[in-house]
């Protein structure tokens, strides 16, 4: 079972940030994430910095960690500019970025640009058309498309990515439409389950289970793709001793879940306790 961790862009000086990614890289986690939002509102008035910036940074302060956004929609992304920005991340890490996608939810990030609330069905057929795009350009070295929601017109995406046919998606969603997108065009698939704090772990257990059977359902017959398990940055229970977490683990291998991602330790208590880290790093021997 493979480990990544999260380490949010609110982390002042941007230092402290480059110094906690250099940290779970020496730790050995797979990849390190960080939040595409433009704020949270969990810590709205925490200082928040920009993703792409923050993993350019992050790309030369690294040398063998996976990089990525967790996760990036059409709330206020373009596929175009969005395409260059990864594009040029893909270079400047030698080939290490992942891209977390999803339809995106009303809240601060769908509203900062005045743009009117939507319906989950509007978002998802905006999704379609966006990941569709984006999916494209990222392949394409001159893309040329004209479509109801996002247009491209003799966009160049030169010399392109260092992956081929381009960095790995991991596409965020429960729903059917979600799914759906995730099964076409992603390489993984992340879920935090039900969120909340008075969600229970057998509640948890049982929503992971039965969101990996849709995606077992949306599959084409004999594709496969990497399915993560995210604890939210609240979650506390599974890190209360080691059996307990050795437990989490070997239940999240029987779902079929390949990999975890937790949050880094922060001195505000958020995330993972520190004193956690030595019994993960043994129970998935990194």
């Amino acid at each position: 079972m493979r480990l990544s961790a999260l380490v949010l862009p609110d982390r002042h000086p941007i230092s402290t940030f480059l110094a906690e990614v250099s940290e779970a890289e020496r730790f050995g986690v797979h990849t390190v994430w960080t939040y595409d939002h433009l704020t949270w509102p969990l810590l709205a008035d925490n200082p928040w910095y920009g993703c792409v910036p923050l993993l350019a940074a992050a790309a030369v302060a690294t040398e063998r960690v996976r990089l990525g956004c967790q996760v990036a929609t059409p709330n206020y992304r373009h596929p175009v500019p969005f395409a260059k920005e990864l594009m040029t991340l893909d270079q400047l890490s030698g080939g290490r970025i992942d891209v977390g996608l999803g339809a995106g939810a009303e809240g601060p990030d769908a509203l900062v640009l005045g743009d009117p609330p939507r319906t989950p069905r509007e978002r998802m057929d905006r999704f379609a058309d966006w990941i569709g795009l984006l999916d494209t350009l990222l392949r394409e070295p001159i893309t040329t498309v004209h479509g109801e929601r996002y247009s491209a017109v003799d966009a160049h995406q030169l010399p392109g990515c260092v992956q081929t046919p381009r960095m790995p998606f991991t596409v965020a969603g429960t729903g059917p439409r979600s799914l759906k997108l995730a099964a076409r065009y992603g390489q993984a698939w992340i879920t935090y389950g039900p969120y909340g704090p008075a969600v229970e772990p057998e509640e948890w257990f049982t929503a992971l289970k039965k969101q990996a059977g849709h995606l077992d359902d949306a599959l084409a017959e004999g594709r496969s793709m990497t399915r993560i398990a995210q604890f939210a940055v609240t979650v506390r229970w599974p890190f209360e001793s080691k059996d307990r977490y050795a437990d989490t683990v070997g239940r999240l291998r029987e779902l079929g879940f390949d990999e975890i991602s937790v949050h880094w330790p922060r001195p505000d208590g958020l995330g993972v306790p520190r004193e956690a880290l030595d019994f993960i790093a043994q129970v998935h021997g990194v």
